[in-house]
């Protein structure tokens, strides 16, 4: 089945779940978060989700009070009924944990949201299986779209000024950024000195709801928000805050140094951040030509927009020189070919080095002589974001995006759902985290992480 037919079938028909067959086997029965911290069973949630409870002053991780006007800033209790829910992620090798959460603290500018849909990034993947370090317990994801339930005391605004409003369908970015500080200042919030990013911090008492591997998310003051079409499947956009946004920074940032009206594009990575790029770069009036070992990414290449696809491993070098290299791999093979590869005064986009790698080498005289620019893009910026859902709106019709998304399991087949994304069958795997857990505790989760070969 071709991403153009399941992109159709999922539109008609939605997520795809677990049949209760296929149920994974039993796994402990979890105690739930509020009874785990001490709370008495009368504290359990009350009330529809996102009645507000009396405004209390904030307080600190460790229970000290903060003053109104302070960091924290007075918070409104905010119900979650039923209770939100989330997986938290232990350690490689460990099963994910469910944890309840009844109620969430909401201060000024901060945001809760009900997750429609979560996608699994391959940084996720990388987290699991040990390949990158993340402290716990945390909750992983952060891939995901969703509708607001209501918002903290003095509200919230969008990227384009807009006030934010309780039942929108938004998006939102990966990283919490102050707006102050010398790094925002110069252009680049998401190297923020007090920078917190979700589905990568371990979660605070206060801030449970930290990724988008749960029911809602808990979005801090700070987080850049766009608010989304709904008529636009979940399938396309649930991305859109990584793989797609990052898409579009590395075409704004080879666009600084090369226009991309007319180019000749390598793009080296047939993943979400590659196909993504294509598809934009062929928009711009580019010439497009993606490498990727898989003959099925290979195939999809065409379908977002490439006029050509190679195979590194079964053909000869590439013939022609590049304008604009974007490697989306962190392939360290990959890298070094996309550099060399450029014409004089080319442009080299790296962004798929986000793990430790092997070294490459690089001929100074090479880049000295042949006016070469090389630049780094690791997340993206408020506008970026703004850009890529701006293009996904426009565009997804054109380019089957809501076929990337291929089996979706509910949120309590988590670490099935890891295990089916560190395969690479599909280009992202899907989360429904509104699916109801099985009535049997003993069902309640995965029994077993993802296996490494």
């Amino acid at each position: 089945m071709t991403a153009a037919d399941r992109a159709a079938t999922q539109v008609a028909t939605g997520p795809v779940t677990v049949a209760p067959g296929d149920e994974p086997s039993a796994a402990a029965t979890r105690t739930p978060w509020w009874r785990r911290r001490g709370r008495a069973a009368s504290d359990a949630p009350t009330g529809p989700e996102g009645a507000v409870g009396e405004e209390t002053a904030g307080t600190t991780p460790n229970g000290a009070g903060v003053e109104p006007g302070a960091e924290g800033g007075p918070q409104a209790t905010v119900m979650t009924n039923p209770e939100a829910v989330s997986m938290l992620f232990m350690g490689e090798g460990a099963p994910h944990e469910p944890g309840a959460v009844p109620h969430v603290g909401l201060r000024a500018g901060e945001v809760l949201v009900r997750i429609e849909l979560a996608t699994v990034c391959g940084s996720d993947v990388h987290t699991v299986l040990g390949h990158r370090t993340e402290p716990t317990p945390l909750v992983l994801g952060h891939e995901a779209v969703g509708h607001v339930v209501t918002v903290g005391g003095g509200g919230a605004r969008y990227t384009d000024g807009g006030a934010v409003t309780a039942g929108d369908r938004v998006v939102w970015s990966v990283a919490v950024h102050c707006g102050n500080c010398d790094r925002c200042l110069r252009g680049i919030p998401q190297k923020c000195q007090t920078l917190k990013k979700y589905g990568h911090e371990r979660i605070e008492h206060g801030w449970e709801l930290s990724g988008g591997f749960a029911s809602h998310i808990h979005l801090l003051a700070g987080t850049p928000l766009v608010r989304v079409d709904e008529r636009v499947p979940a399938q396309v956009l649930a991305p859109a805050g990584c793989g797609i946004a990052t898409a579009w920074a590395a075409l704004a940032a080879a666009e600084r140094t090369v226009p991309v009206h007319g180019a000749r594009v390598l793009i080296t990575g047939g993943g979400l951040i590659g196909l993504a790029a294509a598809a934009m770069a062929a928009e711009r009036g580019a010439h497009v030509t993606l490498s990727d070992l898989d003959a099925e990414r290979r195939s999809l290449a065409y379908e977002f927009g490439a006029a050509q696809a190679h195979d590194p491993a079964g053909e000869a070098e590439l013939a022609e020189e590049f304008d604009i290299a974007i490697d989306a791999s962190g392939a360290p093979a990959a890298v070094a070919s996309g550099l060399e590869a450029l014409s004089i005064g080319g442009v080299a986009v790296w962004v798929g080095s986000v793990f430790p790698t092997k070294p490459i080498k690089i001929v100074p005289e090479r880049v000295v002589r042949g006016l070469i620019t090389v630049t780094g893009v690791h997340n993206y910026t408020p506008v970026d974001l703004e850009g890529a859902v701006a293009f996904l709106h426009e565009q997804w019709q054109r380019y089957p995006f809501a076929g990337l998304v291929g089996e979706t399991l509910p949120l309590h087949h988590l670490d099935l759902a890891l295990e089916r994304a560190a395969q690479h069958l599909e280009v992202r795997v899907g989360i429904d985290t509104q699916a109801p857990a099985p009535r049997d505790p003993a069902l309640g989760t995965a029994t077993s992480p993802i296996q490494t070969a």
